[in-house]
């Protein structure tokens, strides 16, 4: 699930990325255009049925991303805006954030 929230002023949009717990034993990563791609600098937190994480992002961009799962498959969001293909033959999620 994905929802979206901007501050008042809305310069940032707060995005909130969550996933059903049954995804991942272990942990849930969050890589993307907005990280570099990092599979290290944001993780998910379990909090009780879910993984949840918030992204602060900056309006009038469009942002790549998926979901790596306990750090073996790649998954992406079922509630994304769009999906574009890779150069790995595969297809990232994507989130529009509009002003």
């Amino acid at each position: 699930m994905i929802t979206k929230n901007f501050t008042p002023k809305r310069t940032v949009c707060k995005v909130t990325l969550s996933v059903p717990a049954e995804w991942a034993e272990k942990e849930v990563i969050v890589a993307g255009d907005f990280n570099d791609w990092d599979t290290n600098s944001t993780k998910l937190e379990k909090k009780g049925k879910v993984w949840k994480t918030e992204l602060r992002l900056k309006p009038q961009n469009t942002y790549r991303f998926k979901y790596l799962i306990d750090g073996e498959r790649w998954e992406n969001d079922d509630a994304a805006d769009a999906y574009v293909a890779n150069d790995f033959g595969t297809e990232d999620s994507v989130i529009y954030i509009e002003q």
